[in-house]
């Protein structure tokens, strides 16, 4: 099963993606931009990783693709705590072109649709990096999220300590957004 967004489709991770991944896995633009630790991936920890890959885990993780381009990114939905009903998100847009283009918004959308209407999820979480505000806009000022904490010089980057801010959606807010929004509405 595919999740679909109006602009679009998350899939299942496949063998053949695992070069470009591995591309943005050792970008450091890219990853200054992520949480986490990197170091320099090569193929054969991307095959480990994607042999590691099941339906039945409590990590799932999606390729983004759109129409006419492909593969542009990554989401995911992991720690996902059934009892509890939350899960940690995740994204990443692997090339610049793709950026400020609504791709990440849909994908956010997209992922709270699922999570929230098939899954039954009661909240997702997330983190930014404080220096990271096109994230920040796109998760509280464009898909309702919301600032709930802060971690004082928790990720280290540029040589330099950054605070972790922590953010997270309700189902109920979700359903409040689409409401007043009609994100889904044609």
């Amino acid at each position: 099963m595919n999740i679909q967004g109006k602009k679009v489709l998350l899939r299942a991770v496949e063998e053949d993606d695992l070069s470009q991944l591995q591309n943005w896995a050792n970008n450091p633009e890219i990853q200054n931009l992520l949480g986490g630790w990197h170091f320099p991936t090569n193929k054969n920890d991307q095959k480990k990783w994607f042999a590691d890959l099941s339906v039945s885990s409590l990590h799932q993780r999606f390729i983004i693709e759109v129409a006419n381009h492909g593969m542009i990114g990554t989401a995911n939905l992991v720690t996902i705590d059934w009892k509890n009903k939350n899960a940690f998100h995740g994204m990443l847009l692997g090339e610049k072109k793709f950026r400020g283009k609504g791709f990440g918004v849909d994908t956010v959308m997209a992922i709270m649709k699922f999570a929230f209407e098939e899954l039954g999820l009661k909240r997702l979480d997330s983190t930014v990096i404080e220096y990271n505000e096109i994230s920040l806009n796109l998760y509280c000022k464009k898909c309702g999220w919301k600032v709930e904490g802060r971690r004082e010089k928790w990720y280290f980057r540029k040589n330099q300590y950054w605070d972790k801010i922590l953010i997270g959606i309700t189902r109920d807010a979700y359903f409040d957004l689409v409401s007043k929004n009609k994100y889904w509405v044609n």
